[in-house]
């Protein structure tokens, strides 16, 4: 399934194409998915079809749409990989969260309810930006990068945030991970899951990154979060 919605910017300068997928009835809430650095591909798409199995509406951005739309990476292909490397290094993130920022006001007006986002690598940092500028009810961010340099931003937070922290991550260095836990676990809106052993991707659809045993127990603790905090 490829984009079907256009969700236009704050600042009028082009429409986000967005993969939108309604449950059936009455929406519960509605879930965001933001991609990792490999777009909207099979498994991104998998993810927002089962968040709207759950109930929810589900919304996932195509968050390089300026740079090229339609992108779709397989991780397990070496050439895509480095593709999908140079997308994120020529991602404008300013520009990238005002984008997101649009598609949570358009979330908003869809009146289906509280508004959560779930983000994967870079769509992990995402996930903690957004909580820190927005008033996203909750946003959940898997091994997100990045995070251990802006711990001081999570005092910004209004709604809930979770992170899961492998901590094998061969991009987030030991030392970052013992930044957000220095930074974050005092936090009565933030909370830690450090899954031991565990790789950057550990949570992927499907593919050789991913971890069964350790996949299942971070999505059942997002499917908690979101129920408790979204609906």
């Amino acid at each position: 399934m490829t984009t079907n919605t256009l969700i236009p910017t704050l600042d009028a300068s082009g429409d986000v194409p967005t993969l939108v997928v309604h449950p059936e009835g009455t929406p519960r809430g509605v879930i965001i998915v933001v991609q990792e650095i490999f777009g909207v591909n099979p498994g991104i798409t998998q993810k927002a079809q089962d968040w709207a199995k759950l109930g929810y509406l589900a919304v996932a951005p195509d968050i390089f749409w300026r740079q090229q739309p339609g992108i779709s990476l397989n991780p397990d292909i070496p050439e895509e990989f480095q593709k999908a490397i140079s997308f994120m290094q020529n991602h404008d993130f300013v520009r990238g969260l005002d984008d997101l920022r649009a598609v949570l006001d358009w979330a908003r007006s869809q009146k289906a309810g509280k508004v959560g986002l779930v983000g994967f690598c870079m769509g992990g940092l995402i996930a903690y930006q957004m909580a820190t500028s927005t008033d996203i009810d909750a946003a959940v961010g898997y091994y997100g990068v990045g995070i251990g340099g802006q711990t001081e931003a999570a005092n910004a937070i209004t709604g809930q945030l979770l992170l899961h922290i492998p901590t094998n991550d061969g991009f987030v260095a030991p030392d970052e991970q013992a930044a957000m836990h220095a930074g974050l676990d005092s936090n009565p809106r933030v909370t830690l899951f450090d899954y031991q052993g565990l790789d950057h991707g550990f949570a992927d659809t499907f593919g050789a990154r991913r971890n069964e045993a350790g996949a299942q127990l971070a999505d059942e603790r997002t499917r908690a979060f979101f129920e408790k905090f979204v609906g």
